[in-house]
């Protein structure tokens, strides 16, 4: 069976269903749209991880139908350094919005993006995976697992998949962590605040979700193996030794789960492929960027697209995307690499924790954190 179709979607996750609803809502034909993906939509549906959205992509869900109806709200972020003075407190209150941002789970984001499809005739190629590709001058030629042919103008590559292990990476970085991720329970909660607290090993992240929190912990990958294999007990030890007595005592824990950390960022698209989103780049989870990004990603590509469906959407895309690209890279970048480049109570870390202090009697600097991370570069 061969399906011909404007624009290939490989990756049915929120950023490949994003793109598929914006460009439905910019007037692309949705039989002209087809989105594949490993995974059924069931099973992406009952992911449970969580995810943080910023106030600028319920911005761009809504319009799309797409917004989860279960999201934790943050009302305000704290950021500090662990054994050191100074820290740096963002309030939405601030900026008269109703949030910072969300904490929602993965499969309540994609269920909510596929039910705002619901209604949309474009074709769902799920699950099925995609056993090559290949590129002519005049279009793209995706032939899947199961011996169907797809031929489009265009492909995007939204997550993971052929596109992403095949394209080669201008940027790499190994960041010597290991992200730990558990759900976490403390005595005396502080609702709708979440927390980002530099160790001497990286970043350690609370996110307020459901009355408890999301927990991502980043350490070295020799820790994350001992964190991983104590006892309930010993780790509620271990992080209360890390983050402190904020929210008085942690009190249970989850099932704990670890992945390795890096930076893969810049992919070399070519005529009639592009990648977007974490196929794009894969960034450190600080600040929790890499979905948002994505997102923003989405939104700009559809806008082009819906102006011209040609290779120049494309190269006008990569010239609109790289300012706002570079600098949340490079910001994640610096912040996971000199936040752990020197032992706590050092100079270094000294200096880097007064400097937290200093933004946030800055407003023109705690205004442009707080803008792009919730916006991006606008």
């Amino acid at each position: 069976m061969q399906i011909q179709v404007d624009i290939a979607i490989a990756g049915g996750g929120p950023v490949g269903l994003a793109i598929a609803g914006m460009l439905i809502a910019r007037g692309i034909d949705a039989k002209k749209i087809a989105l594949i993906d490993a995974k059924s939509l069931s099973a992406a549906a009952e992911d449970p991880r969580s995810v943080a959205l910023s106030y600028g992509s319920r911005q761009l869900l809504e319009q799309i139908h797409g917004w989860p109806t279960t999201a934790t709200p943050i009302q305000e972020i704290h950021i500090s350094r662990r054994g050191s003075f100074g820290r740096t407190l963002i309030e939405a209150a601030e900026y008269k919005l109703p949030a910072l941002g969300y904490v929602c789970r993965y499969g309540d984001v994609v269920s909510a993006l596929a039910d705002g499809l619901s209604n949309a005739e474009f074709h769902q190629l799920r699950p099925s995976r995609i056993a090559s590709i290949h590129e002519s001058s005049e279009h793209v030629s995706i032939e899947l697992s199961d011996g169907q042919t797809l031929t489009a103008k265009l492909a995007i590559q939204a997550e993971g998949g052929v596109f992403g292990e095949q394209a080669p990476r201008a940027k790499h970085r190994d960041y010597q962590q290991c992200a730990i991720v558990a759900r976490v329970e403390t005595s005396s909660p502080l609702p709708d605040r979440a927390f980002e607290r530099f160790t001497e090993e990286g970043p350690l992240a609370l996110l307020p979700q459901a009355g408890g929190y999301a927990l991502v912990w980043c350490v070295r990958p020799e820790h994350s193996e001992q964190l991983i294999s104590i006892s309930d007990e010993a780790f509620l030890q271990a992080l209360q030794h890390a983050f402190g007595q904020r929210m008085g005592r942690f009190i249970n824990v989850g099932s704990r789960s670890t992945y390795p950390l890096g930076l893969n960022a810049q992919v070399i698209n070519s005529a009639r492929t592009l990648a977007i989103g974490n196929a794009a780049q894969t960034l450190h989870p600080v600040a929790g960027q890499g979905l948002n990004l994505g997102l923003r990603d989405a939104a700009v590509l559809a806008d082009l697209l819906a102006k011209e469906m040609s290779p120049v959407a494309f190269t006008a895309f990569e010239h609109k995307r790289q300012a706002d690209r570079n600098i949340t890279i490079r910001i994640t970048d610096w912040m996971a690499r000199v936040f752990a480049s020197a032992p706590d109570q050092s100079l270094t870390q000294t200096m880097l924790g007064m400097s937290l202090g200093l933004i946030d009697v800055t407003p023109s600097a705690k205004r442009w954190l707080a803008s792009h991370m919730m916006f991006g570069l606008r």
